[in-house]
């Protein structure tokens, strides 16, 4: 008995001895498409061996399902790093202390204007606000150049948006908020309820019943609308109001304060700043303008558009704050129906 005692209590020392340590770990909230967001999660994966757990946000609730999870674990946060794919709920989780200072070697790429003052988030990776238009409804003469073109009685039950409350549709209205003002913002809805433009579910959706021909022309993203694009859709694209303002909406990245893998978060911030992941990003399905200033060789299928194109200047810390007013003037407009 001595003896086996004696074996069993080697056996067991040896199996101790052989236990890998534990494998690092980092817990990403991401509300880009999967399909685009996956591989470069998986890549950062391979390169360094931390494992990355993401959680993703569901097409019909675009950032505002990963926000509230994160408000809702305030105090005891499962997340270390925020990847929004827009930038004002990044700037209103800021502005409500759930994110952490953390300024990347990377972010001094990046003009002043994608970069929180406080250090507190970075964007990158732009996509525009764009009017997709099916080509087989649509003629040459009649290509949309403004958000007015929805409330235009030419195309009374033929235009459609994605419900805008949650999601790159939601920041879209809350910079019309800023910059037109909220009567002017509410008579503008109500003129495209009464034009009967569509809610739908999503961008994705939106784009997908322009290319069938459900409707003519519809609201969405460039991510969206390229890949119609690429799938050989009859669809074209215009970016509305391109002389008086077009919208670009960076990708956001953001450690979360007091996460469980700070140093991890950090290493993952990183990467998704880097040259390579733009360059990804904007080659790729989702064809995104690189934002960084040392990426002017890159090319994108919207060269031509950006070429004479005017961007909206937005104040990211008065729109995060102004988003209680906007949700509840859109609901007032029937835009929660």
């Amino acid at each position: 008995m001595a003896a086996v005692g004696a074996a069993l209590a080697i056996a067991c020392a040896g199996c101790s001895g052989s236990k890998d340590p534990p494998r690092k770990t980092v817990v990403v909230y991401t509300c880009l498409d999967k399909i685009h967001s996956e591989p470069i999660l998986a890549e950062f994966e391979r390169r360094t061996g931390i494992k990355v757990l993401p959680q993703y946000d569901a097409e019909s609730a675009k950032t505002t399902g990963l926000v509230t999870r994160l408000l809702a674990r305030r105090d005891r946060p499962d997340c270390d790093v925020l990847w929004n794919n827009e930038i004002i709920q990044t700037e209103r989780l800021a502005q409500q202390g759930l994110l952490a200072k953390y300024v990347s070697p990377q972010a001094e790429r990046f003009g002043a204007k994608f970069r929180d003052p406080e250090g507190r988030w970075t964007g990158f990776a732009g996509r525009m606000r764009v009017i997709i238009y099916n080509k087989d409804l649509v003629g040459r003469d009649d290509v949309p150049t403004g958000l007015a073109d929805l409330a235009a009685p030419k195309w009374r039950g033929k235009a459609a948006i994605a419900r805008p409350l949650f999601g790159t549709t939601l920041t879209h209205m809350i910079v019309l908020h800023q910059k037109w003002g909220p009567e002017a913002l509410a008579e503008y809805l109500r003129r495209i309820r009464a034009n009967e433009v569509a809610l739908a579910p999503g961008n994705g959706p939106v784009r997908d019943l322009v290319a069938a021909g459900e409707w003519a022309l519809g609201l969405t993203d460039t991510d969206d609308a390229y890949a119609a694009m690429l799938d050989g859709k009859p669809v074209g694209v215009a970016i509305p109001d391109r002389s008086q303002g077009a919208v670009l909406i960076p990708n956001t990245v953001a450690l979360v304060a007091n996460c469980p893998h700070p140093t991890e978060g950090k290493q993952l911030i990183d990467y998704l700043l880097s040259a390579e992941v733009e360059r990804r990003l904007a080659k790729g399905r989702s064809a995104q303008i690189p934002l960084a200033t040392d990426l002017q060789d890159v090319k994108t299928p919207w060269d031509e558009l950006l070429a004479d194109t005017k961007f909206m200047d937005v104040d990211v810390a008065q729109a995060a704050g102004s988003v209680t007013d906007v949700l509840q003037l859109l609901t007032r407009a029937g835009m929660a129906e």
